[in-house]
């Protein structure tokens, strides 16, 4: 503290309990240092106004964002808060592009999937199948996962007058104690016609990215579920379980054309990111940039083109 000239300067406590230094805050405030308590030093009052850096406020809005829409959002390490401020703040700009599982599952229209078979009716046994035996613990996954996608507008129970030409049995896969359905669509992807329509490779992807220093990805919330199928795919896409038979109104996972369909569907929406170095991978979006600044410029545009292409229709 040697020659030190200050108009007033902030100690921390490790300096105070070094020097022994005891702030009274009393009604006249004073100090003492070291062991002699009897002389006391008074505190000068500054009349000239100090600035003080208040801390940005919290925006109730933005931390239910943070929570509910970037809930399973992932961000490198490496980044400086100040870096993944600026993403979340981009980000919260747009926040109607987001969505939650709260919410009503989205549909993209204009972009029907139909599926056509190579066979003609009466059609094979092979696509007439029953359901799967199934264990007490599976039975009630089953009607655990048929619920949830009937409240989302995915699944509908086919009612007992309908007529019903081909039924897909579905099983249950257990993963670290979580339960999920999974339709046996073999038999109906045998005799589906192909689509070809080219997917990027995932090799091709991982060496253009290979060198990049920032990269973002973005990927569609149940995204197979929000494409709408044309009233011949429903009749073709029923599952038969224990307690009934449910009928597809949205694409499932796991049928022959669902990949190729989703990448058509998303080509055509976002024609003007191509340019812009955005890779539609079926469901996701992925881009890279050498510097955090050029990357949120690309997410920028790219998210506020969702809103206009998808959110606002």
């Amino acid at each position: 503290m040697d020659n030190c000239t200050s108009n007033h300067f902030i100690l921390g406590n490790d300096y105070l309990s070094i020097y022994g230094i005891d702030i009274s805050n009393q009604k006249d405030r004073y100090f003492t240092i070291g062991d002699n308590k009897r002389q006391k030093f008074g505190f000068l009052n500054n009349k000239k106004q100090i600035t003080v850096i208040k801390n940005e406020e919290k925006s109730p809005e933005k931390d239910l964002f943070i929570s509910e829409q970037l809930k399973e959002a992932e961000f490198n390490q490496e980044l400086t808060e100040k870096m993944k401020e600026k993403l979340i703040d981009l980000l919260f700009k747009y926040k109607n592009a987001f969505a939650t599982d709260k919410e009503p599952l989205g549909a993209i229209i204009g972009h029907e999937v139909d599926i056509i078979l190579n066979v003609e009716k009466p059609y094979p046994p092979l696509l007439r199948r029953p359901a799967y035996p199934a264990s007490p613990r599976a039975r009630e996954a089953l009607e655990v996962h048929i619920k949830e996608l009937m409240d989302l507008g995915v699944l509908r129970k086919v009612g007992h007058n309908e007529q019903v030409e081909v039924t897909t049995p579905v099983i249950i896969t257990w993963h670290n104690g979580k339960s999920r359905m999974v339709g046996d669509f073999r038999a109906l992807n045998t005799y589906t016609i192909p689509e070809r329509y080219p997917i990027p490779r995932i090799h091709e992807t991982l060496t253009q990215f290979s060198q990049a220093k920032f990269i973002i990805a973005m990927d569609a919330l149940k995204g197979f579920h929000q494409n709408v199928l044309t009233d011949n795919a429903k009749k073709l896409l029923r599952i038969i379980v224990h307690f009934g038979i449910f009928e597809y109104l949205r694409m499932p996972f796991g049928i022959r054309n669902a990949p190729s369909n989703y990448q058509r569907m998303m080509n055509t929406i976002f024609p003007e990111e191509l340019s812009e170095g955005w890779l539609k991978f079926i469901s996701q979006v992925i881009n890279k940039a050498k510097t955090c600044k050029g990357l949120l410029i690309k997410i920028n545009r790219a998210v506020d083109h969702f809103v206009v292409k998808v959110v606002q229709t």
